[in-house]
C-alpha cells in the first residue's frame, strides 16, 4: 500500500526526505519547490533548488509557483486528489485551502523538540542555547507558525562541539527516517497527534521562537562567558560564521571561528592565553578548534596558526586590531 503525495520543499535539507518517500514506494504526484534563483559567479544563471533537481532525477513533475494566492494554483493542487502533502523547509506560507485539500492534510518535518524553538533557525538556536538534545518532529500543519499537533518524533544528542552544519546534515537524515515512519503509522491507522500545549505541560518545554540568524549577530564578544562564546561559534558555523579581528602585520584581519569549546582559563577578555588559540572570556576561556581566514578554506586551528601568529598576550577583537 502507498499514499498519493505532494512533496513541498526547497533546500538540500529536504532532499533526503523526498528521496526516502520515493524509495518507500509512495506515489509522489507532484513536487513543489521555490522558483529557480540566480546563481553562479556573476549571479546570472537561473539555478533550480536542490529539491527541484532531485525531483527531476526521480522523474517527478515539479511546480514552482510564487505562492498560492491565485485560484488557478489552488485548484491545480486540489485537482491532484492527494492523500497527503509532506512539507519540509518549503519556505512559502500555505493558505488554509491548501492545508485542508489533501484527505489527511499536510505533515511538516520540523527540526526541534516542539514547542521549543518554533521558527526559522531551530538547529542554530538550540546549539546557541546550550540544549543537550534536539530532534525531528512530524506535525500536522495549521495556520499558526509551527504550532500544529505532533504525531511522531525522533530525538538525538547534540555533541559538545558539534556545529550547526554538522547537526543540520544529521537532522536531514533524521527527518527522512521520521517522516517515513510517520507515514507507516498513518497507513496503519496508528498516527496519533498530541497538542503542543499538552506537550509543553508534560515535558516542561515552554514555547519559544527561533528567530532567523542575522549576520549582524556574528561578531564574537569575548566579554561573555566561555560557554556562551563557544556555543555561539558552533551555532553560527558554517554560516554566517562567528568572527573576530586578529592583528596581522599591524592591521586587523577578520577571521571566522568555526568550532570551539569552553575550557578553564583566566585573563582579560579577548587576550590569547597561549600560542594555540586559547582565548580568555568574561569567565573561563575558549579553545578555538577550527577557523577560516578571509578568502581561505576552513581549517584546523594548528593549520590556521601556520599563517597567522597569535602568541600569548595577543588581543583579539580590539577595535584597532
Amino acid at each position: 500500500m502507498s499514499l498519493k503525495l505532494a512533496f513541498m520543499g526547497t533546500p538540500a535539507f529536504a532532499v533526503p526526505t523526498l528521496r526516502a518517500l520515493h524509495n518507500a514506494g509512495h506515489e509522489i504526484a507532484r513536487v513543489y519547490s521555490q522558483p529557480p534563483r540566480k546563481a553562479g559567479r556573476r549571479g546570472l544563471a537561473l539555478t533550480p533548488s536542490p529539491v527541484h533537481s532531485e525531483a527531476e532525477m526521480l522523474g517527478v513533475e515539479v511546480a514552482t509557483p510564487l505562492g498560492f494566492g491565485e485560484e488557478d494554483e489552488r485548484s491545480s493542487f486540489a485537482a491532484l486528489e492527494l492523500d497527503l502533502a509532506v512539507v519540509v523547509a518549503y519556505g512559502l506560507l500555505l493558505p488554509l485551502e491548501i492545508l485542508n485539500a489533501p484527505k489527511s492534510g499536510c505533515l511538516n518535518g520540523h527540526g526541534s523538540l516542539l514547542p521549543r524553538w518554533r521558527g526559522a533557525a531551530p538547529i542554530q538556536r538550540a546549539i546557541q542555547a546550550g540544549d543537550r538534545r534536539t530532534g525531528m518532529m512530524i506535525m500536522r500543519m495549521e495556520t499558526g507558525l509551527d504550532t500544529g499537533p505532533v504525531g511522531h518524533s525522533l530525538e538525538t544528542e547534540i555533541g559538545e562541539t558539534e556545529t550547526a552544519g554538522e547537526l543540520h546534515d544529521r537532522m536531514a537524515d533524521l527527518c527522512a527516517k521520521a517522516m517515513v515512519e510517520a507515514l507507516e503509522k498513518l497507513e496503519a491507522g496508528r498516527l496519533a497527534f498530541e497538542d503542543q500545549d499538552a506537550m509543553a505541560e508534560r515535558t516542561g518545554r515552554a514555547p519559544c521562537y527561533a528567530r532567523k540568524i542575522d549576520k549582524s549577530e556574528a561578531q564574537v564578544d569575548f566579554s561573555a562567558s566561555a560557554e556562551d562564546v563557544a556555543r555561539k561559534i558552533n551555532a553560527f558555523s558554517p554560516f554566517p560564521g562567528a568572527w573576530t579581528q586578529v592583528p596581522v602585520h599591524g592591521t586587523g584581519e577578520r577571521v571566522k571561528l568555526l568550532r570551539a569549546r569552553a575550557v578553564a582559563g583566566d585573563g582579560s577578555a579577548g587576550h590569547a592565553l597561549d600560542d594555540r588559540l586559547t582565548i580568555a572570556c568574561g569567565t573561563g576561556a575558549v579553545e578555538i578548534l577550527d577557523g577560516q581566514r578571509a578568502g581561505g578554506k576552513p581549517m584546523k586551528a594548528a593549520d590556521l596558526l601556520r599563517g597567522i601568529a597569535v602568541p600569548a598576550g595577543t588581543v583579539l577583537g580590539a577595535p584597532d586590531a
